[in-house]
């Protein structure tokens, strides 16, 4: 049965050694994810959540970072709102979902609140990123179709193994805490093209929900055995019941999908990334006269295609404006998606330019890799075209370490400074526990 196999796999890690190259990964992306929750700390959306948990979740088991100590369920939910809030967070491509925005935020609010190991913590990272990977990829595209986003959807029952292992349940009480968390999960895809934020609350919710989950079933609360597989249960409801059981449970434990997960070079939709890469290489071909500009790329992500951008989240998930952007500066960070750049008339009318269509050979390698196909038509020369499979940040075109750094320190330097951003990745890179957290600005 599914959900028994997941469960004892938590279970098992509570004590189990993991291999180094696990630790070394975990430890990589909590490194990419506190850089992301840091700097967002700075933004609207974290601050208004982050007002609101102060007051609903006043408490001080845990540390909401850049905003003090609440709760575990309030920080959850402010750390897993700020970690989504730039779309600068890891992903992982077959499940089109992001681990890390839901994972950190659940188990290191419950590893503070109950003062868990530095070995403890990283057993429920490794649990429940590894399980938000492979339950979103075994339902997807299917749940995408049915109108689900995979991050909240899969990680707060991810989320709740992984807070499980943490507080050390056995088997038995963590399917409880599975069959409560599937309870909670959801996240419509309603926001895309309407700017609406709540998509940056869906990590956090989720991650408030997973350790609320985990905590009730601890206490004696009861959900429904076998809650993935089961009739009405997490798959029949939000995959229709098309799905892989194997990508869920094959070879789990020893073969480590978590390990496949990818970093964001750009702050933005990682549907965009592909046609990033490829217009940053095509500026070579020079910028005067263009006419049209094609990008061929795969369903899901051909609907990101707003041509016309009023708004931060929006400029985020419009494979149209980045390709703008990404031509006329040369870059892209935060910068290019803010007022200034997104008033630019060139930026708007070259943006317009951009057709977005969904390609049959594309959708047929989606989701192993996330291929797009950029044509640049310009007058007076040849049409420039430049196909990228994979785009840059994924396992097989990688992030280094140093380049992860440097990201990091992009994002928080203006937070923390020079000294405190290094300090931080130090103490990351140690890990001897979490006292760093709250020197993480406040």
């Amino acid at each position: 049965m599914l959900t028994a196999a997941v469960t004892e796999f938590a279970a098992r890690l509570r004590e189990e050694p993991l291999p180094p190259e696990v630790v070394a990964h975990v430890k990589r992306l909590l490194l990419d994810y506190l850089g992301g929750v840091v700097a967002a700390s700075r933004y609207p959306t974290a601050k208004l959540v982050a007002g609101y948990a102060a007051v609903a979740h006043a408490g001080g088991d845990a540390t909401a970072v850049g905003f003090g100590p609440l709760t575990a369920e309030g920080a959850a939910l402010v750390n897993g709102t700020a970690a989504h809030s730039l779309e600068v967070d890891d992903g992982y491509t077959p499940g089109s979902v992001h681990p890390s925005a839901v994972a950190f935020p659940a188990v290191i609010a419950a590893a503070e609140r109950h003062g868990a190991s530095p070995e403890r913590l990283l057993a429920g990272a490794a649990v429940a990123l590894e399980l938000t990977c492979r339950l979103a990829a075994s339902g997807h595209p299917a749940t995408w179709r049915n109108g689900f986003h995979n991050t909240p959807l899969a990680g707060v029952v991810a989320g709740a193994a992984g807070v499980s292992t943490v507080l050390g349940l056995d088997a038995r009480v963590t399917e409880h805490a599975l069959g409560i968390a599937a309870s909670h999960a959801g996240g419509l895809f309603a926001f895309l093209g309407q700017d609406a934020e709540v998509k940056r609350l869906h990590a956090g919710k989720a991650a408030r929900d997973a350790v609320a989950s985990a905590e009730l079933a601890a206490r004696g609360l009861t959900g429904p055995a076998g809650v993935l597989e089961g009739t009405k249960g997490y798959f029949e409801a939000f995959a229709h019941g098309d799905y892989d059981p194997d990508v869920l449970t094959g070879g789990l434990g020893t073969q480590w999908a978590m390990l496949r997960t990818y970093v964001k070079p750009y702050p933005c939709c990682r549907h965009l990334h592909g046609p990033i890469d490829a217009a940053l290489r095509l500026r070579e071909h020079g910028l005067d006269g263009i006419t049209r500009i094609t990008v061929g790329t795969y369903t899901v992500a051909s609907h990101h295609n707003a041509s016309t951008v009023d708004s931060f989240l929006a400029a985020q998930m419009s494979i149209p404006y980045a390709l703008a952007v990404a031509l006329l500066c040369g870059e892209v960070g935060l910068a290019e998606f803010g007022d200034e750049t997104r008033a630019r008339p060139d930026v708007r009318a070259l943006a317009a330019k951009v057709e977005v269509n969904a390609d049959p050979a594309a959708d047929a390698v989606y989701p192993k890799e996330r291929p797009s196909l950029v044509t640049v038509f310009a007058e007076g020369r040849e049409p420039a075209a430049l196909r990228v499979a994979q785009p840059y940040g994924e396992p097989d075109n990688p992030v280094s370490d140093e380049a992860l750094e440097a990201k990091f320190r992009r994002l928080c330097t203006s937070v923390l400074g020079e000294a405190g951003a290094g300090a931080a990745i130090e103490a990351i890179r140690e890990l001897k526990d979490l006292s760093f957290l709250p020197r993480l600005g406040i």
